[in-house]
C-alpha cells in the first residue's frame, strides 16, 4: 500500500497543462500530501514538515489565467490550511487558505483548492498558515509563466534555479509556540537554511556532516535566479560570491534593470535575478545567505552557506565568506537599495500593455489608514503583539462563511483608521470596513525594534515612499508617483515607515498581517472587508461547493472519511475529472 501510495503521489503530482483548451483557460492540478519527515539540517535530527515527502516541497508551476486544482491531504496530527501570499485570488478569498477566511482542513483530511491565475506572472511561494507551523516547514515555491504572446523583457535565460532561504530552529514548530506562550522572546536561530540545507563548512564553526546545497552550472551561461525568504523572522542579505545580481522581478512586477552584488530579502518577500556565469572557474564560489540588521558579530554562526560549481571548476572554494556592500550601521543607506527598485514601465506584465500604463499617481485617494506596531505588550496577563492597539482574536466562523450563513457577532467592523493612544491595547475580532473601489493608501508605522515585513492578500500594491521617523500628510511630496515597483509584501524598517497605494478592485475577506511570524502568531494583523454594494455573481465567487464548516456552522459539516486507498482514489477521479471537463470543452469549441 505504501509503495502505491508513492507511485500515485509521483504520478498525480506533476503539472498536467492542456494548452489545447479553446472553450475555457487551461488547468494544472496537483496533489498535495503534507506530512512529517525526519530531516537533519543543520545536523540534529527533527521533525519537519513535508510536501509529498520533499523539504522543502515541489515547485507548483502554471501560467497567466490557468486554473489551478491543489488537493491537499493533511497527514499531521492538527490542523491545516495551505496559503498561496501574493497569488491574487481573484473575486475568491474562499481558497485565500488563512483562518479567518478558511476552515481548517482537520487531521486525516483532505481539501482542494481551486483558483485562477488571473492577469498574473512572477514569483511567489505558498506555506501553512496555522499554528506556526511554517517554522518546521511546508513551504515551497510558485512560479507563475508569461503566456506566450507577452514577451519577457530579457532575452530567454539557460535555465532556472531556486533558492528557498530562511532562518532555521532546531527546535520545531509546536516548542517555539510553548516559547511565545509563555511570554518570552524565541531568541537567535539556530541557523540560516539553503533549499533545505545547512552551510557548507567554510570555516571551524561549521560542525562535520552538515549537507549543503550545490547548484551545477555551466561556463558563459545566464541563469534565472528566483530567491524566496520563507524564515521565521529574520531579515537575510543574499549574495554570489564575484558575480552580479541583475534584478529583472519581484512579486509580479518587471523592474528596472539593477546590478546589485547583495540584495536584503526580507522575510515573506521574493526576487528574480539574472546571473551570468562569467567567472574564470578557478574554483568554485560561495552562495551566501546572513542574517541582516542585527548584531552581525554575534550572529555570525547564523549564516547558510551554499556552493556554486562551474562544469569546469578547477577547486574548491576557499577563504573568508563575502560581505554586503551596505553597512546596516548606516540604516539610511541600507534604505537605499529598496528605494532604487523601481517597476518597469516599458515592458508587460500579465498584459499586452505596458507596465507604467496605469497612472496610479493621478488618482484620488479616498482614504488614508495608519496601521502601528508597537513591541509586544502584557493583555489580559499574556505577551501579545498588536496594530493601532488592536491583538487580532480570529472568529470561531470564518468572516465570509459567516456573512454567507447570517451568523453574527463573529467580527466587527470597527478597526481605527488611525493608532488611538487614549485606549489601552485590546483583544478583539476587529477588521477594516473598505469600499469597494477605493483607491487608498496604507501607512506601515513600525515603532517595534525590529525591522517587519507586511503582506496584503488578494492585492499587490504600489510601494510609492518609506523613510525614518513619523509619517504625517505632508510626506505625499516625497511619494514616487510614476514607477513605484507594486509587490505584496515590503520591508518597514524599526522606527520607520512605508507608504502604499492600493486600488481596492477585488471583492472579499482579505488578510493583512506582519509576516514576521512571531509577531503575526501574538496577534499583529486584521482584514480587510471589500464588498460590492451592487454584487450580481460577477465580482465575488460563492463559497465553492467543498466548502468546510465550523465554529457556529460546525453541525453543517458532513464527516469525512479516508483511508490511504481512499486518498489516492479521490486524487485521482479529481485530476481526472479535470481533464474530462477541458476535453468536452475543447470537443465542443471545435464541433
Amino acid at each position: 500500500m505504501a509503495a502505491a501510495k508513492s507511485v500515485f503521489t509521483f504520478v498525480f503530482s506533476f503539472p498536467l497543462l492542456f494548452t489545447f483548451s479553446l472553450a475555457s483557460d487551461p488547468y494544472v492540478s496537483y496533489v498535495f500530501h503534507v506530512s512529517y519527515i525526519t530531516a537533519s539540517p543543520l545536523g540534529v535530527p527533527q521533525k519537519v514538515i513535508a510536501v509529498n515527502g520533499k523539504f522543502p516541497g515541489p515547485v507548483l508551476n502554471a501560467t497567466t489565467n490557468y486554473n489551478v486544482v491543489v488537493n491537499v491531504f493533511n497527514d499531521l496530527d492538527e490542523p491545516l490550511l495551505l496559503t498561496w501570499p501574493g497569488v491574487q485570488m481573484r473575486r475568491n478569498s474562499w481558497q485565500d487558505g488563512v483562518l479567518g477566511t478558511n476552515c481548517p482542513i482537520p487531521s486525516k483530511w483532505n481539501y482542494t483548492y481551486d483558483f485562477q491565475l488571473k492577469d498574473q506572472i512572477g514569483s511567489y511561494f505558498y506555506f501553512p498558515s496555522l499554528n506556526f507551523q511554517r517554522a518546521s516547514g511546508g513551504f515551497g515555491p510558485i512560479i507563475i509563466n508569461n503566456r506566450n504572446l507577452i514577451p519577457i523583457p530579457f532575452a530567454k535565460p539557460d535555465g532556472e534555479i531556486i533558492f528557498i532561504i530562511g532562518d532555521w530552529y532546531t527546535k520545531n514548530h509546536t516548542a517555539l509556540r510553548r516559547i511565545l506562550d509563555s511570554g518570552k522572546e524565541l531568541g537567535m536561530p539556530d541557523g540560516v537554511l539553503i533549499n533545505g540545507k545547512g552551510p557548507y563548512k567554510y570555516n571551524s564553526s561549521v560542525p562535520d556532516g552538515i549537507e549543503y546545497e550545490t547548484v551545477h552550472v555551466d561556463p558563459g551561461k545566464t541563469y534565472r535566479i528566483r530567491v524566496h525568504n520563507v524564515g521565521v523572522s529574520t531579515s537575510l542579505n543574499f549574495r554570489i560570491q564575484n558575480h552580479k545580481l541583475l534584478l529583472i522581478e519581484t512579486e509580479g512586477r518587471y523592474t528596472s534593470q539593477i546590478n546589485f552584488t547583495d540584495v536584503d530579502v526580507h522575510v515573506g518577500q521574493s526576487y528574480s535575478f539574472l546571473v551570468t556565469m562569467d567567472q574564470n572557474a578557478s574554483s568554485d564560489y560561495y552562495i551566501v545567505a546572513s542574517a541582516r540588521f542585527v548584531n552581525e558579530t554575534v550572529w555570525q554562526r547564523v549564516t547558510g552557506v551554499g556552493i556554486l560549481h562551474y562544469s569546469n571548476s578547477k577547486g574548491p572554494a576557499s577563504g573568508p565568506l563575502p560581505v554586503p556592500v551596505t553597512d546596516i550601521s548606516h540604516p539610511w543607506s541600507a534604505m537605499n537599495q529598496p528605494r532604487a527598485i523601481k517597476q518597469n514601465t516599458s515592458s508587460s506584465g500579465a498584459r499586452p500593455n505596458p507596465q507604467g500604463s496605469y497612472h496610479y499617481g493621478q488618482i484620488n485617494i479616498t482614504s488614508t489608514y495608519i496601521l502601528r506596531s508597537l513591541p509586544p505588550t502584557k493583555i489580559n496577563g499574556k505577551l501579545r503583539a498588536t496594530l493601532n492597539g488592536i491583538s487580532f482574536v480570529n472568529p470561531s466562523t470564518p468572516m465570509r462563511l459567516a456573512d454567507n450563513n447570517k451568523v453574527k457577532g463573529d467580527y466587527k467592523m470597527d478597526f481605527p483608521d488611525r493608532p488611538l493612544d487614549n485606549r489601552r491595547p485590546r483583544l478583539d475580532s476587529s477588521i477594516i470596513n473598505a469600499t469597494y473601489k477605493g483607491f487608498i493608501q496604507v501607512i506601515f508605522q513600525n515603532n517595534d525594534t525590529k525591522i517587519q515585513s507586511f503582506h496584503i492578500d488578494g492585492y499587490s500594491f504600489y510601494v510609492v515612499a518609506m523613510d525614518f521617523g513619523i509619517w504625517s500628510e505632508d510626506k505625499k511630496g516625497s511619494y514616487n508617483n510614476w514607477d513605484a515597483i507594486s509587490r505584496s509584501t515590503v520591508e518597514v524598517y524599526p522606527g520607520a515607515w512605508t507608504a502604499v497605494l492600493i486600488s481596492l478592485d477585488n471583492v472579499g475577506v482579505w488578510n493583512i498581517r506582519v509576516e514576521n511570524l512571531d509577531r503575526w502568531y501574538l496577534g499583529q494583523e486584521t482584514y480587510m472587508r471589500i464588498l460590492n454594494p451592487e454584487e450580481n455573481g460577477n465580482t465575488e465567487m460563492g463559497p465553492p461547493k467543498n466548502v468546510l464548516y465550523c465554529g457556529a456552522l460546525k453541525t453543517l459539516q458532513q464527516e469525512q472519511y479516508r483511508s490511504s486507498a481512499t486518498s489516492i482514489l479521490n486524487g485521482q477521479l479529481n485530476l481526472i475529472f479535470t481533464m474530462m471537463m477541458v476535453l468536452l470543452a475543447s470537443v465542443s469549441a471545435f464541433c
